[in-house]
C-alpha cells in the first residue's frame, strides 16, 4: 500500500503465488546485475607547471619573479630570506 499498489490486487497476488505448486517450495529471487565498484582507469603523468611566477608588492614596490620548477627549493629558501 505505501507504493500505491491496489489492496485488491495485491490480494489477487498472494492467492496466485499460492496457488502455484513451486511457489511455495522454491522461492523467486532475482539478482540484479551490478556494475563493478571498482574500475581501474589510466591517467595520464601528472604534468609539473614549467615556472614559478611571483608578484610581490610593498607600498609603491612592485617585484614579479619567475623561477623554474625544478628549483623550487631554492626558490622557497630565496622567499624566506626575503621576507624576514
Amino acid at each position: 500500500m505505501a507504493n500505491s499498489v491496489n489492496a485488491n490486487l495485491l490480494r489477487r497476488w498472494i492467492i496466485d503465488a499460492e496457488q502455484r505448486p513451486d511457489a511455495v517450495s522454491q522461492p523467486v529471487v532475482e539478482v540484479a546485475a551490478r556494475a563493478p565498484s571498482f574500475v581501474p582507469m589510466a591517467l595520464p603523468a601528472p604534468v609539473a607547471p614549467e615556472d614559478i611566477r611571483i608578484e610581490l608588492r610593498r607600498g609603491a614596490t612592485a617585484i614579479s619573479v619567475i623561477w623554474p620548477s625544478n628549483a623550487a627549493a631554492d626558490c622557497a629558501a630565496w622567499m624566506r630570506e626575503l621576507l624576514r
